[in-house]
């Protein structure tokens, strides 16, 4: 074998040198290799559970933050870590692995770990960078005071390094690893440590939104159940408008099933007291406590207290609140905690909506939320309801009002039709009464002295009699005194034992009902309307308002009717008025006429008077001197045939003369009569006594009689009325009839004595005086000869007289006649049997309606 040659040789010693060299080299690449690999595929396995734990526990952020400590504890060798969540300036929660972390989490009280403090978590989240510890012995500045580094000295950690968990940038945590040895982090550490981080921030931000999604999607659940539990109330709202207690009977179901609670109740308002309405999972037992108790406004109750405050009240338990006292709550219905919340409209109660759970576990704002929604509902379905309702009582009472105007109208024209009769207006009124307030029967009673008279009836209810006594003892009776409707609900109920005569009439007719309402005019009752029910039903207010009404219809028509009658009794005055205005110008027409014949008749009697006065005196003078021719022709020697014609001639002169003389007396007293009837009399018209007048009047003519005749004896018989008080006349007038009267009465009491000369026969004048409202009358009677009937017909005749020649001139009732009627406007009539009596009647006027208050005066 040849020798290879020494530099080749040593060429190949190098090569083979270089060369295991290189096989050196390559064997501690790919052992380096290796070893990086290794690490690549720890940190690649790491990763993907970290990954894997984040995706299968997306609900769950404890569970993949606990997963990354773990993860970060194996892949860096180190035997405890820490991941703190921040919230504020302070954490949320920290998520401790190992000795060391929890020694500190022992130790060190939150309080000192703040945000933005000198510990190690703070500064990494508040500065948003890694913090790396490499010795214990020589920490970063920033950490030095930080609380907590004794205790993880204490548990043998010797290198720390932590990282912030950053979210779009902004450090929302802390990752810290601890070392039990001195082994600094390398860049590569600090880095996968910071994508750790990361992925914890990505685990708490996926589980974040997943439960937010959750969460979503569980308000979404929720508000679907709620908005369908919604749906079926406001369904059955819309059906039952007109009734209320399926709605509320819903309500409180739905309310007490989606608020998990065990009992509900809805309480409604009546004056200032609450009372139970619709319930539901209440004992049956407590249902009927609070349908007798009735809850009042205070912090007792949980519904005084909702009320109070106008919000919702929640009481965590009521067995052990102070303040509540409705311990019937717990013993019956075994109740805890409660949640009220108020039913408002226009801010005012109406009422509660209850909730309670026989457990302590408070209701959430969205419970409390929900039960206000069903509040809402409540007052919605409740003023649905009271709207519904007032719709229909106003269209009722339209009706009703439309009905009662018709029943009106055509009372009002039975009334406009018959302003003369009352009859037909009362017939209506009650007929309408009895249809339009539903009872058996309708009357009208109006007063008739102390008694009220059945005047008008309507029913089958019978009347058997006509009045009744005016007396508290009846309802019409008390209503017309009281002037103030009466209604008695039941008349055969001993609470009502006042009204006995009520109570007889109503066991005699068969009724128990009665309503009482008085007829009242100008202040004054003039009768009462009465309904009666053979049943016990009351009237309702309404009923007795529109009796009210028909009672004031009978008012009018009962007025109307008055109206009537004083126009026509007005009517009637006033034509009275006229005639007498015009009778009173005829009077004063007559006067004058009178006045002015009285003058000519004056001038004329004047003018006879002294010519009569002549012949009277010359008449009675010749007689004497006829007397005196006697005497000298007695003592002449005559032959006896010329004496005896003389004697006759002397006897037929004297007996001529006596005649002239008899005659001229009476002429005198015609003419003196003529004067007296004719001249102007005297004194004022005034009021005057008339019981004075008569008296004076009967005393002069007895005391004349008596002066003329001594021997004439009459009795007088006086029969004046107290009442007939003073009247307006010409005082001296009516004197001077009244004598001429009660004279021609002694004329004739005389005559009829001395003509018939019986025995027992009493002559008697009577005067007497009467009250007759607006006029006074007198009489004035004799039971002398009495007036024969040819001669009644012309007694006031001027000039008639029946009397002897020189008694009478036939003036005196002529006169007489013409003052009591043309001049003071009354009456005088003669009453008279022939051989009995004769009665003058006279009828003045109180008030005289003649103008001129002076007679005859120029």
């Amino acid at each position: 074998m040849t020798a290879l040659p020494q530099d080749v040789a040593a060429e190949l010693r190098r090569r083979i040198a270089e060369l295991e060299q290189q096989l050196r080299a390559g064997a501690d690449e790919n052992a380096r290799l290796q070893n990086e690999l290794a690490v690549a595929r720890d940190r690649q396995n790491a990763s993907t559970t970290i990954l894997r734990t984040i995706a299968s526990s997306s609900g769950d952020a404890d569970a993949a933050l606990h997963q990354i400590a773990e993860a970060t504890m194996g892949l860096f060798g180190a035997p405890s870590a820490a991941i703190h969540i921040a919230d504020g300036d302070g954490w949320s929660k920290i998520i401790r692995v190992g000795d060391s972390s929890k020694r500190v989490g022992a130790g060190v009280p939150l309080s000192q770990l703040k945000i933005g403090g000198r510990n190690m978590p703070g500064v990494i989240v508040a500065e948003n960078r890694q913090v790396h510890v490499p010795d214990l012995d020589n920490v970063d500045p920033a950490i030095a005071d930080w609380p907590g580094l004794p205790f993880v000295r204490a548990a043998g950690t010797r290198s720390m390094s932590g990282s912030p968990l950053r979210l779009d940038g902004k450090a929302i945590g802390a990752l810290i690893v601890y070392r039990d040895h001195i082994a600094p982090f390398t860049d590569d550490e600090m880095a996968l440590q910071q994508s750790f981080a990361d992925q914890a921030a990505i685990a708490i931000e996926n589980t974040r939104l997943f439960n937010e999604v959750q969460q979503r999607t569980n308000d979404l659940g929720e508000a679907l159940q709620q908005q369908t539990a919604v749906g079926d109330v406001l369904k059955t709202i819309s059906r039952s408008t007109f009734d209320l207690q399926p709605v509320l009977d819903t309500l409180v179901a739905t309310a007490a099933r989606l608020c998990d609670a065990e009992m509900a109740f809805i309480m409604r308002r009546e004056g200032e007291e609450y009372w139970a309405g619709a319930a539901v999972g209440y004992t049956q037992a407590y249902i009927e406590f609070l349908q007798t108790h009735p809850l009042k406004v205070d912090r007792g109750t949980i519904t005084g207290r909702c009320i109070l405050e106008r919000r919702p009240v929640q009481i965590l338990d009521v067995v052990t609140d102070p303040e509540y006292t409705l311990r019937e709550s717990s013993t019956l219905a075994h109740q805890h905690t409660a949640l009220g919340v108020p039913l408002l409209r226009e801010n005012e109660p109406i009422g509660t909506i209850v909730l309670a759970r026989q457990r302590v576990e408070p209701f959430t704002q969205k419970q409390i939320d929900l039960v206000t929604t069903f509040a809402d509902q409540a007052v919605i379905a409740i003023e649905n309801v009271r709207l519904f309702n007032e719709v229909q009582t106003k269209a009722r009472d339209l009706s009703e009002a439309l009905t009662y105007q018709t029943g009106s109208a055509n009372i009002l024209k039975v009334i406009a039709s018959t302003p003369t009769d009352v009859e037909p207006a009362l017939k209506a009124i009650v007929e309408c009464a009895c249809e339009l307030c539903d009872s058996y029967d309708a009357t009208v009673v109006l007063k008739d002295g102390d008694d009220l008279r059945f005047s008008a009836h309507h029913g089958p209810i019978p009347i058997d009699l006509e009045k009744w006594p005016i007396n508290r003892r009846w309802t019409a009776g008390r209503a017309f005194i009281d002037q103030a409707p009466i209604h008695v609900e039941d008349l055969r109920d001993e609470t009502n034992a006042d009204f006995s005569d009520g109570r007889e009439l109503a066991l005699r007719m068969g009724h128990r009902s009665i309503l009482s309402v008085p007829l009242v005019r100008e202040g004054e009752s003039i009768g009462a309307i009465i309904l009666r029910r053979k049943e016990v039903h009351p009237f309702t207010d309404k009923q007795i308002a529109l009796l009210q009404t028909f009672a004031d219809q009978a008012v009018i028509a009962i007025g109307n009717v008055h109206l009537f009658e004083e126009v026509q009794a007005r009517t009637k005055e006033l034509a009275q008025s006229l005639d007498d205005l015009r009778a009173a110008q005829d009077r004063l027409v007559q006067t004058e006429k009178l006045a002015s014949l009285g003058q000519l008749t004056a001038g004329i009697a004047h003018e006879i008077k002294n010519p009569l006065n002549f012949v009277n005196n010359f008449a009675a003078l010749s007689a004497d001197l006829t007397a005196e021719l006697n005497e000298l022709l007695a003592s002449s020697a005559l032959a006896e045939n010329i004496r005896g014609e003389v004697d006759d001639l002397t006897a037929l002169l004297k007996d001529n003369l006596q005649k002239v003389v008899q005659h001229g007396k009476r002429a005198d007293s015609i003419v003196k009569n003529m004067l007296l009837h004719s001249r102007a009399g005297s004194g004022q018209l005034g009021m005057a006594d008339v019981n004075s007048l008569v008296e004076e009047s009967l005393n002069l003519a007895y005391h004349g009689a008596r002066a003329e005749k001594p021997q004439f004896d009459v009795a007088l018989k006086r029969e004046l009325d107290p009442g007939a008080g003073t009247a307006e006349l010409f005082a001296q007038e009516i004197t001077r009839v009244l004598l001429n009267l009660v004279s021609n009465g002694f004329y004739a009491v005389a005559k009829r004595k001395s003509d018939d000369g019986a025995a027992g026969y009493e002559p008697v004048v009577i005067a007497a005086t009467c009250d007759r409202g607006s006029h006074v009358e007198i009489r004035i009677r004799d039971n002398g000869t009495g007036i024969p009937p040819e001669v009644k017909d012309k007694m006031f005749n001027p000039f008639f007289t029946t009397k002897p020649a020189g008694e009478g001139t036939g003036l005196g009732l002529s006169m007489s006649h013409d003052i009591i009627v043309k001049q003071h406007g009354g009456t005088i009539d003669v009453d008279t049997r022939p051989g009995e009596f004769t009665e003058f009647t006279i009828r003045l006027p109180r008030r005289s309606n003649f103008t001129d208050k002076t007679r005859g005066k120029p």
